[in-house]
């Protein structure tokens, strides 16, 4: 642990911030946004700028902390933090940049997805994303990136040009296809392993107005729309984004009064090409029974984007689960039925999220991002905002994914898991494994950056 002097002299060396327990701020900026997670680090560096944040990973390394790298803070797991260590906080470091001609937007690691598209919509671009606008576009990125563009445009990842990284002996470095290729490669969804990104230079497109939201069945019609949601999907044109949920209406005042606490299940939309073929696309859905909601139509782009943002504020108990699905059999409907069907509370949820179309065009070795052969990414979340219930919801999360693993592709998207240990990490990436343990021993051969779902460096 650094002495009291060492700590002075860093603290006066930044623009930013340093915060120590038991000073003002401290306990709001040490708060993660899963409030199941608790960690006090001994500080927190709230960086202004890129020197910021090299005097802070030299700092953390000649100090020996244990540090962790926190960017939009919405990380499931807690490990944008740690306990007794320093926090490397780029909260503050939100700018955008749109380059119209270029149509490339570049992006700052404290931003929120919220953030990239406000910026970009102005000039009808958007990067592809996530679903909920308050997620951090550099986890999300660096853990490869789907949402509701994914079917059209791929991945985040596959949209990534280039990256700005501080590496662990805090040099600077540029990664893109013609410099540092192999960290280039490593940082499309090999998670915060290699270094701190400071930069995101994305290719975006040509979307501005959608035509998009949700529409809500009983659960008694769950497994008529999921069995026809399985034939629909892959026959649907890649404009046409649709995922398959599982949850109870939040009495929220979106929402009819008679359908609150009422079990459901919904496919949410977003048909990202042009408005007057949307209909057209979606026709099919009439093949099921009437919905008893259903709030879809054309809206901005970022309007559906945080359509979901006011249900999940930070500070709610999280426990979840994920999963690569390659096919709905019978058998694993059956699971979501029984499981799906009962959530412990009104916002734990099950997810699945398509990655097909776009996605599966780009060959598995071609990015850390090894599962390109499956269908979708599936998320089980126990969500309460009561401590007392954090128990109730983890059981079922951990029951329910439990059972559907005979169903399940054997690796996860790791913005969807806990801290769940080597096995799991080494599932995910696959046979790409190799090469980032190599890459990884080349950048960061101490494991310095250690506090994400950690690839080791060999030996």
């Amino acid at each position: 642990m650094a002495n009291v002097d060492l700590i002075e002299k860093f603290k006066t060396s930044l623009r930013g911030t340093l915060l120590q327990p038991g000073e003002e701020g401290y306990d709001a900026k040490r708060k993660l946004y899963n409030a199941m997670i608790d960690k006090r680090p001994r500080l927190i560096a709230r960086c202004a700028n890129v020197a910021d944040v090299i005097t802070s990973v030299r700092f953390g390394r000649e100090a020996n902390l244990l540090t962790a790298i926190r960017g939009g803070g919405h990380n499931g797991g807690g490990l944008g933090s740690c306990d007794d260590g320093l926090v490397i906080d780029l909260s503050r470091m939100t700018g955008v940049r749109v380059d119209p001609a270029s149509r490339t937007v570049r992006v700052g690691p404290g931003c929120s997805q919220g953030d990239a598209d406000h910026a970009s919509h102005a000039f009808g671009l958007a990067v592809p994303a996530g679903i909920v606008s308050t997620t951090g576009i550099a986890g999300l990125t660096l853990g490869g990136g789907h949402g509701y563009l994914t079917r059209k445009y791929g991945l985040t990842i596959d949209n990534l040009l280039e990256a700005d990284v501080v590496l662990a002996d805090g040099h600077f470095v540029t990664a893109n296809e013609r410099q540092n290729e192999d960290l280039f490669w490593a940082l499309k969804g090999g998670g915060g392993n290699f270094g701190v990104v400071t930069s995101f230079l994305f290719r975006a497109h040509p979307v501005n107005t959608v035509f998009g939201g949700p529409m809500f069945w009983s659960v008694d019609d769950a497994r008529q729309v999921m069995e026809w949601y399985r034939d629909f999907l892959p026959q649907a044109p890649e404009e046409l984004f649709v995922f398959f949920g599982m949850k109870t209406v939040p009495p929220a005042p979106a929402f009819p009064e008679n359908l609150h606490g009422k079990n459901i299940c919904a496919l949410i939309w977003c048909y990202s090409g042009a408005l007057e073929k949307a209909k057209g696309a979606m026709q099919r859905v009439k093949e099921l029974p009437p919905p008893i909601f259903k709030h879809v139509g054309p809206m901005p782009f970022p309007a559906l984007q945080s359509l979901f943002d006011p249900l999940l504020p930070p500070g709610l108990q999280w426990y979840w689960k994920g999963d690569f699905v390659k096919e709905l059999p019978d058998g694993a409907i059956d699971t979501h039925l029984e499981y799906g069907s009962k959530p412990p509370s009104t916002l734990s949820l099950m997810h699945l999220y398509p990655i097909d179309g776009a996605v599966q065009r780009v060959d598995s070795s071609a990015t850390a991002w090894s599962y390109r052969d499956v269908t979708w990414s599936m998320v089980i979340a126990g969500i309460d905002p009561d401590p007392a219930n954090a128990g109730k919801i983890t059981t079922w999360a951990k029951n329910y994914w439990n059972a559907l693993r005979p169903h399940t592709a054997g690796g996860a998207y790791v913005n969807f898991m806990m801290e769940e240990g080597q096995e799991r990490v080494q599932a995910t990436y696959g046979k790409n494994y190799e090469r980032l343990v190599t890459v990884k021993s080349k950048y960061d051969p101490s494991n310095f950056f250690r506090v994400n779902q950690n690839i080791r460096a060999s030996a």
